[in-house]
């Protein structure tokens, strides 16, 4: 008696769960690509919400001169960013564009439920799967493919984040943006030019040749740049789709006023740095209060300048100079025995056979040597490294630049009118590279053009008997 009461009680529960389900208004999830992030939701109920997401295996650029075959959803790495809310019914259909060689899935750590959706939305190339999920728990949640091998499908690009916001919503601030932090695994090494396949034994090594925001070098530098306005409130959400290794995500030039600790409901306030997991977010939020370009990096800090894992905000506005200064006084300090350093290089590009390959050559010596300085369009930064583009320095005399790189420079130079007076480290590369990054230099940013040659660096190696 008991338990045929409790089936019919449980079946009217069914039952009104599923026409409740039936009422709720329908709508389409809007999608998109990093470093964007779809609008706050507006509504004060739950939606059906639909989404459409498509597994494409594409051929994109790695770095300058460097091809990948990436896995993606969207088309994009990471995939398309999902927003919805606490409560919703998502309604979820996972293409399998035709041209695929290989089966995907998803899990989306935001649902309850086996494999997060893996089991359901197993797919082939050419199908479509279809599941439904309720979601449970507010936060910033990654997914990503959990087709086997899992960590090859995840290392080729295949994650991304899904956002639930709390029913009561998350604070308004001005811009939102993207980021996301992958570790990748190439035959080459870093830099090595050519369309590279993904390396088995690199990535069980957790030797990762390329450390990457948005899934290459320079997705957020340059004229791909994140930009605010003095005074205004950024908020980044950052993923780590890993495969491996965990990201130590920090803005140089601020400090995050609140951090949604691993993309949950615990908050932390006036935070430098702050851990994202392999396969877990962080949500960050501060006001820029000075303007300049504050840089995005994983501060494990060779990663960012030797592996790729920088990006940089540009905030434009007026100066405030009791928040930043800027530079008040700048004198020599050079206590005896002291001496210029010299770097070692060991990124070696192949000979250059004329002056358009000097400048294709020049360009990928310039990004893993001096774009963390110069800045990746020559710009320099004020008081600390000259500007290299539309240099009267260099333009006057292209032999100063060959000394620089040689010997090293330290001392007060003017270039385009302004002062400098610090240190440049001789840099060891050889002639030929040295001849490729110059002409690049000269070819770049305005200046006046020409070449610089071989014989013309050994000239100036033999002038001090190097």
């Amino acid at each position: 008696m008991w338990g045929k009461k409790l089936l019919v009680t449980l079946a009217i529960a069914t039952a009104a769960s599923v026409g409740a389900a039936k009422t709720l208004p329908v709508e389409d999830a809007i999608l998109t690509s990093p470093p964007n992030v779809p609008p706050a939701i507006e509504r004060d109920h739950n939606a059906r919400v639909v989404v459409h997401l498509e597994t494409v295996e594409k051929v994109g650029t790695m770095a300058d001169g460097v091809e990948y075959v990436y896995w993606s959803f969207g088309g994009t790495v990471p995939g398309s960013f999902i927003r919805v809310k606490e409560g919703d019914e998502i309604e979820f259909h996972l293409s399998n564009h035709p041209s695929s060689k290989m089966p995907h899935n998803i899990d989306l750590h935001a649902v309850t439920g086996p494999g997060g959706g893996a089991v359901s939305s197993f797919t082939a190339p050419g199908h479509t799967s279809t599941f439904a999920f309720k979601a449970l728990n507010p936060g910033l949640y990654v997914y990503h493919c959990a087709t086997a091998p899992v960590g090859m499908h995840i290392a080729n690009g295949m994650y991304g984040l899904i956002l639930v916001e709390p029913k009561e919503g998350l604070p308004k601030v001005d811009r939102e943006y993207y980021v996301m932090q992958g570790d990748f695994y190439t035959k080459g090494k870093y830099g090595e030019a050519g369309l590279q396949p993904f390396d088995m034994e690199k990535a069980i090594d957790e030797d990762a040749d390329y450390v990457v925001f948005n899934g290459s070098v320079g997705s957020l530098t340059g004229d791909n740049a994140l930009t605010a306005k003095v005074g205004e409130t950024v908020r980044l959400y950052v993923g780590n789709g890993g495969p491996n290794l965990v990201s130590s995500f920090h803005v140089i030039g601020e400090i995050f006023d609140t951090v949604y600790i691993e993309g949950g409901d615990a908050k932390n306030h006036n935070i430098q740095t702050t851990l994202v997991p392999a396969g877990g977010s962080a949500i960050v939020d501060f006001e820029v209060q000075v303007p300049g370009n504050l840089i995005l990096v994983d501060h494990s800090i060779f990663r960012a300048f030797n592996k790729g894992a920088l990006g940089m905000i540009n905030v434009t506005g007026e100066e405030d100079k009791v928040v930043y200064s800027g530079k008040l006084s700048d004198a020599i300090y050079q206590p005896e025995g002291s001496a210029v350093q010299t770097m070692e290089g060991d990124y070696k590009v192949a000979k250059a056979e004329n002056k358009e390959d000097k400048v294709k050559f020049g360009k990928r010596v310039y990004d893993a040597n001096c774009k963390a300085c110069h800045q990746a369009n020559g710009e320099g930064v004020p008081q600390a490294f000259p500007p290299l583009a539309e240099s009267d320095y260099f333009n006057e005399d292209p032999v100063r630049g060959i000394e620089a790189i040689v010997h090293g420079l330290e001392g007060p130079i003017k270039v385009n009118g302004e002062s400098f007076n610090s240190v440049m480290p001789a840099m060891k590369l050889d002639d030929d590279e040295i001849a490729n990054v110059l002409t690049y230099i000269l070819n770049s940013w305005g200046n006046k053009g020409g070449e610089v040659t071989v014989e013309d660096v050994q000239k100036v190696r033999q002038q001090k008997g190097h």
